[in-house]
C-alpha cells in the first residue's frame, strides 16, 4: 500500500487576523508560516516522495513549493481543486469571533454532518470530495510506483480533519475532536481491508507552546492559527543561564 502524508499549509496572515479565509485570493504564508514550512520541508527531505498534490490556493502552493525545493527529482506539484478549502460561502472573509455568534456555529461544532454554509457547500460534501480525491491519487501513485510509494497532499485544516475522520472510521459529527495545526503532518496508509492511520497532527517545530496552552475551546472553523510559540525569555530555565 502507498503512504500519503497529509500536510496542512503553514500559518497565514488570515490565521493571525482571526479571519475565515476560505477560498479568498491573496492569502499567503506569514513569516512564521514560511519558517514552519521550511522546517517541515527539511524533515520531509529524508523521505523520497514520488509526488506532491496541492490545493490550488496560494498558501498551499507556497508550502508545496518549499517542500519540493528539498526533494530530488520533483519539480512541481499537481494541483487538484478537490483538495481546496471548504466553500464557506457567505462566511468567507468574516471574523471568526463574529461567526461564533451565528446560530450555524453550534451546528458546525456539535453536528457537522448537518452543517451547510449559506451560499457554499456542506461539510459532508467537503468530506466526500476530499476523501475521494486522496484515495484516487493514492491508488494512482501505488499503481505507478508500487506499494512502498510515499506522496504528500498539501491541503487545509478542515479538509485534513475530514480525511482523517474517514480513515479512523469516525462519524463526521466527531471530526471536531481532531486538531490539525499549521505545517503539521498526518500519515495514512490505505490497505485492501482498512486504512492504517500512522500519525496525526505531528508538528516538527517548537513545542514550547504546551507550557502555556489554555483550556479546550470551540474548534476554529478552517483550522485556526495554531499555538503561539513561547518566547525564549519566557522560559524559566533560560532565565537562569
Amino acid at each position: 500500500m502507498a503512504t500519503v502524508i497529509l500536510v496542512r499549509h503553514g500559518r497565514t496572515t488570515a490565521n493571525t487576523a482571526g479571519i475565515l479565509a476560505g477560498r479568498s485570493a491573496g492569502v499567503k504564508l506569514d513569516s512564521l508560516g514560511r519558517d514552519q514550512s521550511l522546517r517541515l520541508a527539511e524533515s520531509l527531505a529524508a523521505v523520497p516522495l514520488v509526488g506532491v498534490v496541492s490545493s490550488p490556493l496560494e498558501r498551499c502552493r507556497q508550502t508545496a513549493r518549499i517542500i519540493l525545493e528539498r526533494q530530488a527529482g520533483l519539480s512541481e506539484a499537481q494541483i487538484d481543486g478537490a483538495l481546496s478549502e471548504c466553500h464557506y460561502g457567505e462566511w468567507q472573509g468574516r471574523a471568526l469571533a463574529e461567526l461564533a455568534r451565528e446560530p450555524l456555529w453550534s451546528t458546525v461544532q456539535t453536528q457537522p454532518s448537518a452543517a451547510v454554509f449559506p451560499g457554499g457547500e456542506s461539510l459532508a460534501a467537503m468530506q466526500a470530495r476530499a476523501v475521494a480525491a486522496v484515495r484516487r491519487h493514492d491508488a494512482a501513485f501505488e499503481a505507478q510506483h508500487g506499494g512502498g510509494a510515499v506522496w504528500a497532499a498539501v491541503s487545509h485544516g478542515d479538509i485534513i480533519k475530514s480525511v482523517l475522520a474517514d480513515a479512523l472510521g469516525m462519524h463526521l459529527d466527531l471530526f471536531q475532536r481532531l486538531n490539525v495545526s499549521p505545517a503539521s503532518v498526518s500519515i495514512v496508509r490505505y490497505g485492501a481491508s482498512r486504512p492504517d492511520v500512522v500519525a496525526m497532527n505531528v508538528n516538527v517545530g517548537d513545542l514550547s507552546w504546551l507550557r502555556s496552552a489554555g483550556p479546550v475551546a470551540d474548534a476554529p472553523v478552517g483550522g485556526g492559527a495554531g499555538p503561539e510559540p513561547v518566547a525564549d525569555d519566557a522560559d524559566p530555565a533560560r532565565s537562569l543561564e
